[in-house]
């Protein structure tokens, strides 16, 4: 090195380079900060999941869709959102996507029955503006219950987010004026993860009793499945405990809304 280079640099004064490599190294954390607060202002930080939650609502939208236009039988529809549900996106993205934290802070619970909230999804590059279902999410107390029902001209979803219940299903096997014949299908114990569906032609009595308190469940539901059915969309509260017939099934008869919730609410 020259004598000259030799002599600046045994004059340059440390306390100087500290200073400057201070500034640097606080200029470098400045523009950190600077691109984390645009990352997250402009939500990119979460890009990687919404492809996945893009592609998963368009595809609940496009079998629900297809069964109107009987693209899809009831069973087949059945089949596809329980997967959907289940196996084509994780419990915690699904709790994301819907906000369901923002729903544990403030749960609503009614003494009897279940309390429904209606989430919505957010808004996404690539989804409609409406979809062919709705969602809604049923907060329970322990040993509360979303009473025995059967539904007209609709399918509908569960999934289970928190909590555990003991779900029933029935197949209606035949409608009677004051009485639907239903036979038994499922009676298990369903905890978070877990689904069940229904539609007119599977499984469509459900009964489910919270064995744990919050309890929480998600529903999907499209309605008018079929646009030329006579039926209104509805739903259709039953007793299961009614008349033992042969082969399983029961006669269970037709009671309303405010008798179904005093004996199974």
């Amino acid at each position: 090195m020259p004598n000259s280079l030799k002599k600046n640099a045994s004059m340059v004064d440390p306390e100087f380079c500290s200073r400057r490599d201070f500034a640097q190294r606080s200029l470098h954390a400045i523009l950190a900060v600077s691109l984390l607060d645009h990352l997250c202002s402009a939500d990119l930080l979460a890009s990687s999941a919404k492809p996945t939650s893009t592609k998963w609502l368009n595809r609940v939208n496009q079998i629900g869709l297809d069964l109107r236009g009987k693209e899809l039988s009831p069973v087949q529809w059945q089949s596809e959102i329980e997967h959907m549900l289940s196996s084509e996106i994780d419990l915690k993205d699904l709790t994301q996507l819907i906000d369901f934290d923002k729903i544990l802070k403030k749960p609503r619970f009614v003494d009897n029955g279940a309390r429904s909230h209606r989430p919505r999804f957010p808004k996404l590059d690539g989804i409609p503006e409406r979809f062919s279902f709705s969602q809604q999410i049923f907060a329970l107390k322990k040993g509360r219950s979303v009473v025995p029902h059967g539904h007209n001209n609709m399918a509908t979803a569960f999934l289970i987010l928190k909590g555990n219940f003991h779900g029933r299903h029935y197949d209606r096997v035949e409608d009677e004026k004051e009485h639907m014949i239903i036979r038994p299908t499922i009676d298990s114990r369903f905890g978070p993860g877990q689904t069940s569906s229904i539609s007119d032609e599977k499984d469509n009595v459900h009964w489910f009793k919270a064995e744990d308190e919050p309890a929480f469940i998600f529903n999907l539901h499209v309605l008018g499945v079929n646009a030329k059915s006579p039926k209104r969309t509805s739903r259709v509260y039953v007793d299961p405990f009614g008349e033992k017939l042969d082969d399983g099934l029961v006669r269970a008869p037709l009671i309303g809304y405010k008798e179904a919730h005093q004996k199974f609410g």
